[in-house]
């Protein structure tokens, strides 16, 4: 596939991107070589090759589920500039 200016003006286009004419030689020039490159991928023989579905053979790698000690409610409260029983109070942000 030949990259041109029409094509680089289509892309520009759906991109919203506007570009100088030294802008557009290198964006030639890259894409040009990205579809080359993915061109030549496209030579491989990968017949007898299985789909990779995961980049590790690791699964559900989890961590142990610790109880660890909590503050209480009255403890997390106790340093709050305002607040009741069970709640911070905080100003009102949201207007009818």
């Amino acid at each position: 596939m030949e990259v041109n200016d029409t094509l680089i003006a289509q892309l520009s286009n759906l991109a919203r991107l506007e570009f100088s004419a030294e802008e557009r030689v290198g964006i030639r020039e890259d894409l040009q070589r990205m579809i080359t490159f993915v061109e030549k991928l496209g030579e491989l023989d990968t017949s007898n090759v299985a789909p990779l579905l995961h980049m590790t053979s690791d699964v559900n790698v989890l961590r142990e589920d610790i109880v660890k000690p909590v503050i209480t409610r009255e403890e997390g409260l106790k340093n709050a500039p305002s607040a009741d029983d069970q709640y911070f109070k905080v100003p009102k942000v949201i207007k009818k």
